[in-house]
């Protein structure tokens, strides 16, 4: 990847860095797959957050993961989106995306467990990556089906396929993924209209 293209990311390597390390730094306590550690340093639990008002588990656990392929599958996807939609939507609306998707998908799965009666302990960057992959699709869309080398069909082929693979697997937060895609979507969805409209304006002055 060309340099001038890193810069534009810095974001999204930045993201991965911090992920990374986190998970390395529960490695090295010997706790990175230990579920009753997650629970007591930051994952989501239905009683910690509603009862204990522990609400900051809805943005803590975004940078948790259980074992090195959950943390994998989400820092190779994180990174494939980043650095083409990054760019082309800048760093702190990048980053605005990315933290409302990840909370807003794990409050959906806060509200759908408590509507189950379940108590699930949950943690990991998915529901941030699919609203990346919602915000993704939003700007393909409004570019007239193209972001640099992606294009409309690829995006959806991606949110079809992301989705089936999580609803085929055990274990899989797929409401938080779901919630996160909605909301990456109309986020976006909210600020480019609102980006558009101050262009309009500035340009009629």
């Amino acid at each position: 990847m060309e340099e001038n293209q890193k810069q534009k990311a810095a974001a999204t390597a930045t993201l991965i860095v911090v992920n990374i390390s986190i998970f390395f730094i529960f490695a090295i306590l010997g706790k990175a797959e230990d579920v009753l550690f997650m629970r007591e340093y930051g994952a989501m639990y239905e009683p910690y957050v509603m009862e204990g008002h522990e609400y900051y588990r809805l943005l803590t656990s975004i940078f948790l993961h259980f074992g090195i392929e959950h943390l994998l599958s989400n820092m190779v996807m994180l990174g494939a989106l980043g650095m083409n939609l990054e760019p082309e939507i800048g760093k702190l609306h990048f980053l605005l995306v990315y933290f409302v998707s990840g909370i807003g998908g794990n409050i959906c799965s806060l509200l759908l467990n408590i509507s189950f009666g379940e108590v699930v302990i949950s943690a990991g960057a998915s529901g941030a990556v699919f609203g990346l992959t919602g915000a993704l699709l939003c700007a393909v869309l409004r570019n007239k089906g193209r972001i640099g080398r992606l294009h409309k069909k690829g995006v959806l082929v991606l949110v079809i396929l992301s989705i089936f693979l999580g609803l085929s697997e055990p274990g899989v937060d797929n409401a938080a993924h779901i919630g996160g895609l909605i909301c990456g979507f109309v986020l976006e969805a909210l600020l480019g209209s609102f980006k558009r409209g101050s262009a309009k304006s500035e340009a009629s002055l």
